[in-house]
């Protein structure tokens, strides 16, 4: 039995990465993907593999989860659609990193749209959707909303993903009279084209992160994945407010000598 089987997911950044993946094993598991990115074509590249696959999925258009108006017509054009919304999965965001001390102001609020009012926009358009279906959402943490870095600069991408934790608990709390359950997965160091581009680079002082890993590996986007599929089913269904870290322990140990 697929867990999602018939279920309506709007899943955002869905070109790349994380998103990709979530787009597929949604689909996978039955649930009729509605995706979007600003990425379109590599967004629709998805949809193609989906389809190839034998599901269904839609791309409306170029979607910037930071415009009000673009995440407004995307889940319009999901709902009319599939005639409705079960699932919201809040995955798009954009980071610049930056220490205290020479982040500009600007890079700061960029990095706070794009990781979290993008989530709040999401959510808030397709609100009225899940209170119609019971439905659930579906946000994307990170343990940088957990604890400090004494390798990686990134006051806004801390504040951020503090803050989409936080939304998720008084989303849970908020959505709870509607029968709407809402959860975050939190991602440690996960292996996409994006982090091998920066933290996993060559020349970043995170490249050798693995090895402070309790499971000794980087994580994977079908790592994150794996969670959020349990967490949008049926079979979490008495799960609400949960912030799921998904780091191979990372954020469980001190830090210290590497053996």
């Amino acid at each position: 039995m697929k867990r999602l089987e018939g279920k309506v997911a709007l899943i955002s950044g869905t070109a790349r990465g994380q998103g990709r993946a979530a787009a597929l094993r949604f689909a996978a598991e039955g649930a009729l993907v509605v995706g979007g990115d600003l990425l379109h074509e590599e967004a629709v590249e998805t949809q193609r593999v989906i389809a190839r696959e034998g599901s269904t999925a839609l791309t409306p258009g170029p979607l910037d989860v930071t415009d009000e108006d673009s995440v407004r017509s995307w889940v319009k054009e999901a709902a009319d659609a599939f005639g409705g919304i079960d699932i919201v999965y809040a995955n798009a965001g954009a980071v610049r990193f930056g220490a205290i001390d020479s982040q500009p102001y600007e890079s700061f609020t960029y990095t706070l749209r794009a990781e979290l009012d993008s989530v709040w926009l999401t959510v808030q358009a397709a609100w009225r959707h899940l209170v119609a279906r019971r439905g659930c959402v579906l946000t994307i943490g990170s343990t940088a909303g957990l604890t400090g870095s004494l390798t990686n600069r990134r006051t806004a991408h801390s504040a951020s993903k503090g803050g989409v934790i936080a939304l998720t608990r008084q989303l849970a709390a908020e959505g709870a009279p509607y029968g709407i359950r809402a959860n975050c997965v939190s991602p440690g160091m996960i292996d996409t084209d994006g982090s091998r581009a920066n933290l996993l680079a060559e020349d970043h002082p995170m490249r050798s992160i693995a090895r402070h890993i309790p499971l000794g590996r980087t994580g994977t986007p079908d790592d994150v994945v794996n969670a959020a599929v349990f967490l949008a089913s049926d079979q979490a269904s008495y799960i609400t407010g949960a912030n799921l870290v998904v780091d191979g322990g990372w954020s469980t140990v001190l830090p210290g000598a590497c053996p």
